[in-house]
């Protein structure tokens, strides 16, 4: 208003001032400059207002989401571009876009119980549940979002996996969605997925950062079909980026998730990685975010194909001693169930959601010959390539093994 009052006081004095035309040429200029400068305030000013008032109207859609964050969200809609962020924003709409799926195969609208828990020592996570469905005995996808200091002994394990990290106790961010579901029909498989993004600061600070992760496929009973568009669907995920990281990754899962003890595998395999810190953290992001969203096609399909199949008191035995297979594992062997036992501020009952409803162990079972149990047993012992290779990606893998030797 001020600029404008004082534009009317000139005009005004301008009317009265024509002393000779070279005079009132030099007004009319110095009046320009005024309206000039004028105009430009005003514009500045009311541009600067509409951005305010528009930044003030942007409010995150957390009805995307199975939960409000855990991170403010007017901070997230601030740092859009800081991989904290995206990830976080990532892993919520994953866990909620697969509970939404996987709540529509359900008969009697049974939903996922959601708990959103925060942890004293920085972050926290969201849980969700869904137990004693017609279709899924028991299914858990989780998110954390987890801040704090890493202990030294902690920082010493990564240390020796190659990260240059200061020593004592570092600053960490987590964060990452993980799922298990366990369904109630034998004929229909297990599926566990998680991806997750690690930085740690180090003492100039500097940060260190990688993404791990991985889906696998867990059956009671081997169906070809069923493997075949598993591994396919992880496959063209995985070329997008990379004709090399499937058949390096599927590789890493069978190593991976194998019981030592039982000299077998623990499901028909995926893909699996850790570590992963290029080609950039962009590419590798995409990446990660490609592998998360190609579950749902992986998975459901295989679902709706079984979840009405026939089955028996010998099929549901037989899925209960596997289940026993699927805790060992877990409780033994998993990485990242240690890692979050470990983890000061630990939340017991959202690490131990993987564990199934019902498990059995029998002692010294063993399925009988050339029937359907066993078929299942050969394959865990000897894994097999799914999707074969294309001859020019063949060379290339043995290339890029002949290279890493």
């Amino acid at each position: 208003m001020r600029i404008i009052s004082k534009v009317l006081q000139f005009m005004r004095k301008f009317k009265t001032i024509r002393p000779h035309p070279f005079d009132c040429k030099g007004a009319q200029s110095q009046l320009h400059g005024v309206l000039t400068g004028a105009g430009l305030g005003i514009f500045v000013s009311v541009t600067l207002a509409q951005m305010s008032a528009k930044e003030k109207r942007r409010k995150l859609n957390t009805s995307l989401y199975m939960a409000p964050p855990i991170s403010d969200a007017d901070q997230l809609l601030t740092t859009e571009d800081d991989m904290k962020t995206k990830m976080e924003l990532l892993i919520m709409k994953i866990q909620a876009d697969f509970c939404h799926a996987l709540e529509a195969e359900e008969y009697c609208g049974r939903k996922f119980k959601v708990d959103r828990w925060l942890r004293t020592e920085g972050g926290g996570g969201i849980t969700c549940v869904l137990q004693d469905g017609e279709v899924f005995e028991k299914a858990g996808v989780n998110i954390s979002v987890v801040t704090g200091h890493l202990p030294p002994s902690a920082v010493q394990q990564m240390r020796t996996r190659g990260k240059k990290l200061s020593e004592g106790e570092r600053p960490f961010f987590a964060a990452g969605v993980s799922a298990v579901i366990h369904p109630r029909n034998p004929m229909v498989p297990t599926i566990h997925f998680n991806y997750r993004y690690f930085e740690v600061e180090n003492n100039d600070g500097s940060k260190q950062w990688w993404f791990g992760g991985g889906t696998d496929l867990t059956p009671y009973y081997l169906d070809e079909e069923d493997a075949i568009h598993f591994h396919k669907a992880l496959k063209n995920a995985c070329d997008e980026h990379d004709i090399l990281y499937y058949p390096k990754f599927k590789k890493w899962c069978d190593d991976y998730f194998r019981i030592e003890h039982r000299n077998e595998c623990r499901g028909l395999g995926g893909i699996f990685f850790d570590d992963i810190d290029s080609p950039s953290q962009e590419d590798a992001y995409k990446f990660v975010s490609a592998c998360a969203h190609a579950v749902i096609p992986s998975y459901l399909p295989l679902v709706r194909r079984h979840k009405n199949d026939e089955y028996g008191d010998r099929e549901r035995q037989w899925q209960l001693l596997r289940r026993g297979r699927y805790v060992e594992f877990n409780l033994i062997y998993d990485r990242g169930t240690k890692f979050g036992l470990y983890t000061p501020g630990a939340r017991y009952e959202s690490i131990l959601m993987s564990l199934p409803l019902t498990a059995r162990w029998e002692y010294m079972h063993a399925p009988p010959e050339n029937s359907k149990e066993s078929e299942l047993i050969e394959v865990l012992r000897n894994p097999k390539d799914w999707v074969p290779l294309e001859p020019v990606r063949l060379v290339a893998t043995k290339l890029a093994k002949f290279l890493e030797t």
